[in-house]
């Protein structure tokens, strides 16, 4: 098990096979459990266990897939460097974490009585779903600035100017 063993890994063609296939797992288990999730509860069985049986394969697939990313990041460092992949990761990883961590902080907040709804017209529930939409709006505007520096243009701009120029030549 070299893989769990990031300094030590050498990326040959079962590696790197290998990194892919833990890489898209994720890609077909997350649809799949997604879908009967949603058709189990349709039919009205989803009891409390697989509900949690499925939040384990998830975190486990998803866990597999980012690990693999990281391995393939770890190895390949020095030639993705330009491209600001980490960046772009943190960006990415950063919205999800962000929006998801804030959606169960606001449940247990209203589960502890501390969010409340004071109006006739606004229940807690729309209440916690506003509150859930402005923290979103808000974030949006400091990763917006934290994208610009990760997706920048400068690459296409360089690559437009000189084939511009070259059009000009001919």
């Amino acid at each position: 098990m070299t893989l769990f063993q990031p300094h030590t890994v050498r990326l040959d063609h079962k590696n790197l096979t290998l990194l892919k296939q833990w890489t898209w797992q994720f890609v077909v288990i997350r649809p799949v459990c997604s879908v009967l999730m949603i058709a189990l509860q349709l039919l009205g069985i989803y009891p409390s266990w697989l509900s949690s049986t499925f939040t384990m394969i998830l975190n486990v697939s998803v866990s597999l897939a980012l690990y693999s990313l990281v391995i393939f990041y770890h190895v390949f460092a020095k030639e993705l460097a330009p491209h600001k992949p980490l960046a772009k990761f943190l960006c990415v990883k950063g919205i999800v974490f962000f929006c998801f961590w804030q959606g169960i902080l606001l449940d247990i907040l209203v589960a502890m009585g501390i969010v409340k709804s004071n109006h006739f017209w606004l229940d807690v529930e729309h209440l916690q779903e506003a509150l859930q939409n402005m923290l979103v709006v808000v974030e949006m505007v400091f990763f917006s600035l934290l994208m610009q520096y990760a997706y920048t243009a400068a690459p296409y701009r360089t690559a437009s100017v000189s084939a511009t120029s070259d059009k000009k030549k001919e």
